[in-house]
């Protein structure tokens, strides 16, 4: 994998370390386009590198890996909070 100037890093089993802004607009691209807020460009591209998210007709949408990463983070982070 190359080395890419973002936070977010995966390793060979696909462990994602998303910084909490990365999280937080994954956590929005669940929601349908026209009934969420705007969402920060730069962090949307980022998620697109990692393979999270993609942008069709303009509009970014989270990818099946995207979701994935939302179910294994969350009981991580419920972990943490415990």
């Amino acid at each position: 994998m190359r080395d890419v100037n973002i936070r977010g890093s995966m390793n060979a089993e696909f462990e994602h370390e998303l910084t909490p802004d990365q999280w937080e607009t994954l956590k929005a691209l669940r929601i349908p386009a026209r009934e969420r807020r705007r969402l920060n460009g730069v962090i949307v591209d980022q998620l697109a590198s990692l393979g999270l998210a993609v942008i069709n007709n303009e509009a970014a949408e989270i990818t099946a890996a995207g979701r994935k990463v939302l179910v294994r983070g969350s009981s991580r982070l419920l972990d943490v909070a415990a």
